[in-house]
């Protein structure tokens, strides 16, 4: 799972992100993008799961790029409501605004990518859509 090092504050109130993204909006490493057409977060299990699924899909023929990495710490509820202070760190998750690129995939047939694709729009919380280096 992805998760940083260190981070300056290890828990921090989380808001839900609005706007459009414009950072990571064009294909940069590979020649297909799956990329997010609504705002919300994804956790790094997600992640992870994409990118098995995709890897094994492709047969590790071609190569992936992540292009979110998961910095923004999530606690756990506590157990006593009231006192206590804030519960320990339970994951990681990812900001992803609308129209950013999540995962790049190159060096594959187009068939292969498509297959990949359909079974990682399945693991993704978010609507996302396949684009190409060609159409953006």
């Amino acid at each position: 799972m992805l998760q940083p090092k260190r981070v300056r504050y290890t828990k921090v109130f989380t808001r839900l992100p609005k706007g459009v993204s414009s950072k990571a909006v064009n294909i940069a490493f590979g020649e297909y993008g799956i990329k997010s057409l609504e705002n919300g977060y994804i956790t790094s299990n997600q992640v992870e799961a994409v990118r098995m699924a995709i890897s094994k899909y492709i047969k590790r023929r071609g190569k992936v790029w992540i292009r979110v990495f998961p910095d923004l710490p999530v606690t756990a509820k506590p157990t006593s409501r009231m006192g206590g202070g804030k519960s320990p760190i339970d994951k990681w998750k990812s900001v992803v605004k609308k129209g950013r690129i999540i995962f790049e995939i190159g060096g594959v047939e187009e068939e292969m990518v498509l297959g990949a694709f359909e079974i990682a729009k399945h693991k993704l919380p978010l609507k996302v859509k396949l684009v190409t280096k060609q159409n953006g």
